[in-house]
This record gives structure tokens, C-alpha cells and sequence, in this order.
């Protein structure tokens, strides 16, 4: 079975596409606003999580 990969961003991608700054994304991170998963020693955001928080914003 073959199953589809959903799109994730990084921290600068996330950044940009909410307008605000990294240091703000991190911020959401830690405080468990945005779900998120570790790449080695990078974090990486499904876009799924980012359209959650935008939709709830609005």
C-alpha cells in the first residue's frame, strides 16, 4: 500500500508564510501551538498543522 507523503515546511518557510519571525515559530514549538518532528537537529512542520492554526486564527 502506498501512502501519500503529506507536504512539511521548515522553520523559515513557516515563518514566511505566517509573517512573522523564526524566533516566533520556535516560540509556537516549545509552547506546542504547531506540531512538528526533529530531523536530525532540525525541526520540520507539517503543512497540515500550519493551515490548522491559520484557520482557527481567522
Amino acid at each position: 500500500m502506498v501512502r501519500k507523503l503529506e507536504a512539511v515546511l521548515t522553520v523559515r518557510e513557516v515563518a514566511a508564510l505566517l509573517r512573522v519571525s523564526t524566533a516566533t515559530v520556535y516560540a509556537m514549538v516549545e509552547r506546542g501551538e504547531l506540531e512538528h518532528f526533529r530531523v536530525v537537529n532540525s525541526i520540520r512542520v507539517p503543512r497540515s498543522s500550519v493551515e490548522r492554526l491559520v484557520g482557527r486564527e481567522s
